[in-house]
């Protein structure tokens, strides 16, 4: 079965929450389905410091997941306006990927998280977008026929789903939050059924 691999970092839960609600937009649409997984964080060094099967949830993403995926969710937390380093330390190494041509056509959209409301939720979209032009994606947001874009107040924007955590990263995802990861999912599963089958 064809997939969406839903792949994030995630280090106080709000990005993993998220990418739950995109795994679950990516399975409402037949013939799909999600596969979550993470990456490991790293060190001041930009080494990964995990053992290579995490204490819990999803595995480690490989680049095999990346190269069989139809489709592609990339989540992070923001830090400083960009993506989290383990994200981007994961990115780093897939060169192999980007030789062989392996993700050109194939639909892809972001998602963040932030501790405050313009604490860069756009930045690190648009950040995050970056890699994925380099590897011949189709990058994909949100429309505003997605009503909860023109009505949010905290997290939303057209360049893909985004949550305000909060200070302590405590604050639960408000309804259209949940609805906007979701809607992301089935685009790109849309999409990615499209792409295959036209």
């Amino acid at each position: 079965m064809s997939h969406i691999l839903v792949l994030y970092y995630s280090r106080y839960g709000a990005t993993a929450e998220m990418a739950h609600h995109v795994a679950r937009g990516v399975e409402e649409i037949a013939g799909l389905e999600a596969r979550v997984r993470t990456v490991a964080p790293v060190s001041t060094v930009c080494e990964a410091v995990a053992d290579t099967i995490p204490d819990s949830g999803p595995p480690y993403a490989s680049l095999d997941d990346l190269r069989e995926c139809s489709g592609l969710a990339l989540g992070s937390p923001t830090r400083f306006g960009n993506m989290a380093a383990p994200l981007k330390h994961f990115l780093d190494g897939t060169s192999a990927l980007w030789l062989s041509g392996s993700l050109i056509g194939k639909p892809a959209g972001v998602f963040t998280s932030t501790s405050s409301l313009h604490g860069g939720q756009e930045t690190t979209l648009l950040s995050m977008m970056l890699p994925l032009f380099h590897h011949g994606m189709l990058l994909m947001g949100l429309p505003y026929s997605e009503q909860e874009l023109l009505h949010t107040t905290a997290g939303g924007t057209p360049y893909g789903p985004s949550h305000l955590a909060g200070p302590e990263s405590r604050r639960p995802l408000s309804d259209g939050e949940k609805s906007l990861a979701r809607a992301l999912g089935r685009r790109l599963a849309e999409t990615a059924r499209r792409l295959e089958h036209p």
